[in-house]
Parts: structure tokens; sequence; C-alpha cells
């Protein structure tokens, strides 16, 4: 006959119960959460900012992401800006079939509960702003970057955010919702996939830099870009692509890498334009891995590394503790239940809303740097203590 420890039967009993009161619990108030309306951090520069969406096509290129290659390569590009005479409701975060982007929709809830802080089509202030090429990460589009972009337009850039078709989860062109397809979002992804994606994305960084140097007189920003120059900064894959970009750009001042490997030509050929690299707490992107760290994260310190002594451009390199791989992202604004995020590993223990602002604040300095002739990012740890060199 075998024994039943009745003691251990009831402690047993009794963490089965705790943990189905604990997520009873974190569902009612996520509940409640969801239905509540969420403002994303409100942008800091003396500028309002106006947002309008473009659909623009290079027909020089063969679409090999396509799930038929096909001629011309389709874009969604969201423009940020300086506006001025802005009133009355401010524009939706994921307007119409863009409310469809959202993958986790329990963890971020309703899109249409997002405040924004920018406006719909509205007038640019007056001047000429610097040039800004904005990527996403891999999956991602370019309206969830929507912090970092109209705090960026809020202090005097013009933010074009590139949503990667057939690489995003969703994309929306012409009406027409478009997904992924294994050549744009591999399920397997290596690190040729890595190259190939890269020679992409960054073509389409170019071309939209492009697209804004040749806006026509109709065109409302026509005249208030300052094109001569231009800075790439992305996310993830994104990051990788931007440092392409700005490889391939004579025009580039400069690129940012927001936690994102490097691939393509440029991880071994180096950046002799200046770059900024923010990693995620544990991401080795600033070429030195913490303790324990995997073979995934040792191949990321390499790669960082093999950029780092190839390059001859200036460069910054900070981790932000705390922080992991999707604060970089609108998510640490709007995500729900942060100990769940937390332990899914999806948002860092750092608080969203300070990541975002480290981020913003680190991104508008060097831009300053590189398109304004301002002091140089040296020492952006001494101004937030979670970054580390």
């Amino acid at each position: 006959m075998v024994r039943v420890n009745r003691r251990w039967l009831r402690w047993s009993a009794g963490v089965l119960a705790g943990l189905v009161l604990l997520a009873s619990t974190l569902v009612s108030v996520a509940g409640i959460a969801r239905e509540q309306p969420r403002t994303l951090p409100a942008p800091t520069g003396p500028f309002a900012v106006g947002r309008s969406i473009r659909e623009w096509t290079d027909p020089t290129r063969v679409d090999a992401l396509a799930p038929q290659p096909r001629q011309g390569r389709a874009l969604s590009v969201w423009l940020w800006y300086p506006a001025t005479g802005t009133s009355g409701p401010t524009a939706a975060y994921a307007p119409g079939l863009w409310s469809r982007m959202q993958q986790q929709g329990f963890l971020a809830g309703p899109l249409d509960r997002i405040r924004t802080g920018e406006y719909d089509e509205a007038p640019v202030a007056a001047g000429r702003f610097p040039l800004v090429v904005l990527e996403p990460g891999l999956g991602l589009a370019a309206p969830e970057f929507t912090t970092l972009a109209q705090e960026l337009a809020s202090h005097g850039y013009v933010v074009a955010g590139v949503t990667p078709t057939y690489s995003a989860n969703i994309t929306v062109l012409d009406g027409t919702v478009i997904g992924r397809t294994p050549a744009g979002n591999p399920g397997d992804f290596t690190d040729q996939d890595g190259g190939d994606l890269v020679a992409v994305w960054s073509a389409d960084a170019r071309f939209a830099a492009r697209q804004v140097a040749e806006f026509g007189p109709a065109d409302r920003l026509a005249g208030h870009v300052d094109t001569g120059r231009v800075a790439y900064i992305g996310h993830s894959l994104g990051g990788a692509s931007s440092l392409q970009a700005c490889h391939d750009d004579p025009a580039c001042a400069g690129a940012v890498d927001l936690d994102g490997t490097p691939f393509g030509p440029v991880a071994t050929g180096g950046l002799d334009r200046p770059m900024l690299l923010l990693s995620s707490q544990n991401g080795c992107l600033t070429g030195t891995c913490r303790p324990g760290a995997s073979a995934d994260e040792r191949q990321i310190e390499a790669a960082a590394r093999r950029l780092a002594a190839a390059s001859t451009g200036p460069s910054w390199w900070y981790a932000v503790d705390g922080a992991e791989h999707f604060d970089f992202t609108d998510y640490a604004a709007y995500f729900l239940l942060p100990p769940i995020t937390h332990l899914l590993g999806q948002l860092g223990p750092i608080d969203g809303r300070r990541a975002l602002e480290i981020t913003g604040g680190c991104v508008l300095a060097f831009l300053d740097h590189v398109l304004r002739s301002g002091p140089a990012p040296d020492r952006l740890d001494g101004r937030y203590p979670e970054l580390r060199r």
C-alpha cells in the first residue's frame, strides 16, 4: 500500500488554489485595464507633431519577399514632422485596418484605447528640418515606434517610418491588409536570412529618403525638409539595416542601432560615419556579455566586436540596465501586466516609460550631434544612470 502524505497534499492544494486566485486576479485586473484609455508619453520638444501616411512604390526593384516575386517594391511610409496650428482630437494610434497589427492582444489591449500626441495632416511648421529614416524590427510596423518618432518630430526632425512589406506581421497598402511571407519573415532565422533582409530593408530606407528629397511643390512638406544629409535609425533587424543604409548612402550623417545584431556587409566592413548602439541589459551589443551569456548572445557579442574593429567613424555604445528587447518600442508604454511581460522576457524590470525616455534622449542627443553640430554624446551615462558602457 502506498502511503499518502496528507500534509503535503494539503500544502499542494493550497499552493494550487493560491495560483488560481492569482491568475484570476490578474485576468480581472487586465480586463479592467484593457478598457481604460492609455496615453503614450507626451513629446517634450517645442513643436507640435503632425503625421501623414503615404504609400510609395519603387519601380526599379523586384520585390523578392512577395509571395510571387514581382516588379516594384510597395511600401507604407509614416511621416512625423514639426507642425503648427494644431487643435482638436489627436490622431488615432492605429487607424482603420492598422488596428490589426497588434499580435499580442491580451497584453496590449485594444489599440483604439491608445492616445497619441500627434495630429493627422497638420500644417507644417515654418523652417527646414533634418530628415531621419526609421526602420522597425522584424514583425513590427512603423506606428509601433510612435513614441520615439513623435519625440524627435517635436524637436524639429522629419521622421520617415518605413514598414517592411512582407516582413511586418501586417502592412496596409491600398486599403488591403498584407501579411508576412516566409521570405520576408523566416520562421527559422539564419545569418543568411539576416544578410538577405538587411539588403532589402536598407534599400527600402534609402528609397524613402529619396522620395522625401523629391517632394513636388504640391506636397505639404516640400521645402521644409533638409535632405542634404540624412540619419538612419532602427530597432533590431531595422537597426542592422540602418547601419547598412548609412554605409551605402553618401548623404548619411550617422546611424542608430537599437538592440539589433549587425548583419550584412557593414557588419564586417565597418562604418566610416558616426553610429550609436543601444543594447538591452543582456543584449551583448556593447561587445561585452555578462557572465552566463548564452551561445546566441555570444554570437551577438562577436558580431558587435567585428563591427567595432572594422569601423573608422566615431561610435558610442551603451546598454540600458533593466531593459529588454521590446522596451525600445511602444510596448513599453502600453503593455498591460508588467510583471507578466517581464517573466515572458518581452519587457524588462525598468519602468517602460523611463526606458522610452532614455531611448528618446539618447537618440536625440546623437541626432543633434550629427545633423546639427551639437556636442558629442560622450557622457550619456552621466545623464541616465541606467546606461552602462
